[in-house]
């Protein structure tokens, strides 16, 4: 029946179902259909199916309008609430968010109600890829699901795991030049995976021997940068005890043209990936009687760094006798992105609110009809401070100090401007993007450095 399948993805004959359209499955359709691929997007979101139905794209996805404009005028990318049957074969790729695991929702749940969706919709022959990431030992147990459908995988059904590598405004490292890995059940599979990735990524996979391999490499990437940006903002915070400048500490080490990777310090690592896939290697340490120490340790610290950066700025307003009012500057989890999942930003803000600071929040990439969604993924009840639309001399007017978390390409000039002109008192800047001028009124403390 693989084979068949195989036959069909030559021909370009398959059906494929992307299951979710985030930053990872919504590219991913786009690229698929525009290798002449009949491509399905589902999601259970309703406002993105209608907004995409509609040809209407965010910010983000702005960069491939003109690929999604030319399948979508070729009826290559039609968009769905479920899947469908098909005569011929399909394939599903899993692109569904994965929480952090919690004592109502199991880290698997959305990538188990997908394939269980499209298993409902499935034959002999068809292939699923989950490119969600997920914790160690659930591609096994979604092939037991699999199973319990009464297909036999490897013989005549295909499963992979190929998780995703994708770094959102990197201009050097897309989708289409990023080696992936990639676990596949069987060889036939892997000749069909060979072809379909063909149009993502010039099929540059690197195949390993077992699902729990490809599911520790994924992790493990993502604890090497956890572990590494921990380890620089902790020593940021030595540098200000002894009084130097951890950038030219940095910039120092980095002559070395070996053994060495440079990281810089900031207010912490947030996103969907650093902060939640390293507990998976945690969470298998445990059940196998382990700590994982390192990786524990470096959580820690990612949630102590907005405490450390609101008592340095809390000291600073003090001994200055400023207003306790703070407007906090970018509030996604990286610049020049819209994605403000378990962000720095609104860590700092959560923290100054309770200590009864004035607080401001402003991002160029707020989104007012999603507080629902931010609320959600940063842990929070309810949007606790002042939404600044535009850093303008009467709204930044209202605080004694700007808290810069993300230097967006599209405020940099007026931060700097902010500073130069003297138009606030103070600015915090996590980062360590603006350069010191004697000429400027504004007190500038910078992490890492005083």
């Amino acid at each position: 029946m693989l084979e068949k399948t195989l036959d069909d993805v030559n021909l370009k004959k398959s059906q494929v179902e992307v299951f979710g359209l985030g930053y990872v499955g919504f590219p991913l359709a786009v690229r698929l259909a525009n290798g002449g691929f009949t491509v399905s997007g589902i999601d259970v979101n309703p406002e993105r199916l209608s907004r995409l139905e509609n040809n209407n794209l965010n910010e983000t996805e702005l960069n491939i309008k003109k690929e999604f404009l030319h399948v979508r005028n070729e009826n290559l990318l039609t968009f769905l609430e479920k899947p469908n049957k098909y005569e011929n074969s399909k394939i599903a790729f899993i692109c569904v968010h994965t929480p952090i695991a919690t004592e109502d929702v199991d880290s698997d749940t959305y990538v188990k109600n997908a394939i269980e969706q499209f298993l409902e919709t499935s034959k002999k022959g068809d292939v699923i890829i989950i490119e969600s990431s997920i914790g160690g030992g659930t591609t096994e147990k979604m092939q037991k699901i699999i199973q319990d459908f009464g297909y036999n995988v490897g013989k005549d059904f295909g499963l992979c795991f190929c998780p995703e590598r994708i770094d959102p405004q990197n201009k050097k490292w897309n989708l289409e030049n990023i080696p992936r890995i990639i676990y596949c059940s069987d060889d036939t599979t892997f000749r069909i995976i060979q072809k379909l990735y063909q149009p993502i990524n010039h099929a540059h996979l690197h195949r390993v021997s077992s699902p729990k391999i490809a599911e520790v490499v994924k992790s493990y990437e993502n604890a090497f940068r956890l572990v590494n940006i921990s380890l620089v903002n902790e020593l940021g915070i030595l540098c200000e005890r002894l009084g130097i400048d951890v950038k030219e500490v940095i910039n120092a080490a980095k002559t070395k043209p070996f053994g060495f990777m440079p990281f810089y310090p900031s207010a912490g690592a947030g996103g969907h990936c650093i902060p939640k896939d390293p507990r998976f290697l945690s969470h298998a340490a445990t059940q196998n009687n382990l700590k994982f120490s390192t990786i524990e340790n470096a959580l820690q610290i990612n949630l102590d760094i907005p405490k450390h950066i609101c008592n340095k700025i809390e000291e600073n307003l003090e001994n200055n006798n400023m207003e306790k009012s703070v407007l906090v500057c970018g509030l996604s989890y990286k610049p020049d992105v819209g994605d403000m999942r378990d962000s720095p930003g609104f860590k700092i803000l959560k923290e100054l609110k309770k200590r009864k600071f004035k607080v401001g929040g402003y991002d160029p990439y707020f989104n007012p009809k999603l507080i629902e969604k931010y609320l959600t993924e940063n842990f929070l009840k309810e949007l606790e401070f002042e939404k600044v639309e535009k850093l303008t001399d009467e709204e930044i007017s209202e605080f004694s100090c700007v808290c810069l978390v993300q230097n967006h390409s599209i405020d940099k000039f007026r931060i700097n401007e902010i500073y130069e002109k003297s138009k606030i008192k103070m600015i915090y800047d996590c980062l360590g993007k603006i350069e010191f001028k004697t000429e400027s009124k504004t007190i500038l403390k910078t992490f890492g450095k005083n």
